[in-house]
């Protein structure tokens, strides 16, 4: 039987990277499902990273989106969560985006785990915390 090779760090980032559009791309569907409508994914700033940037009923929201292997592994992803870079991310669009600047914000998490439905986690943290 011939041996198998194990992946390399490069295979595994890459399988990352393309999990992760995976995800996001299934949030984004899930958010305009429920009628949010996506302003803006993976927007990079020098700051840091929105996975989604969203807008419901006047309201712009910042999801960040969380896959998991398991469900259940909930509250270890939301631990996993840059809060302070998510916040400073979400600052430079709005200095960016002064059209922005009077609605009313929020930061929202979207756990994925395969075999069950996504969930939406509203006001996840507030930009105290």
């Amino acid at each position: 039987m011939p041996h198998s090779r194990s992946k390399t760090a490069t295979e595994r980032r890459q399988q990352a990277h393309r999990s992760g559009h995976r995800a996001e791309a299934l949030a984004a569907w899930y958010l305009q499902a429920k009628l949010y409508s996506i302003r803006a994914r993976r927007y990079k700033t020098p700051v840091g990273e929105i996975d989604l940037v969203a807008e419901k009923a006047g309201t712009l929201v910042f999801v960040e989106v969380k896959q998991r292997t398991k469900g259940g592994e909930e509250a270890m992803a939301l631990g996993a969560v840059n809060q302070s870079r998510i916040v400073r991310a979400a600052q430079y669009w709005l200095s960016r985006h002064p059209k922005d600047a009077d609605k009313d914000c929020r930061f929202d998490v979207i756990f994925l785990a395969p075999g069950r439905w996504p969930r939406h986690l509203k006001h996840a943290f507030s930009v105290s915390e």
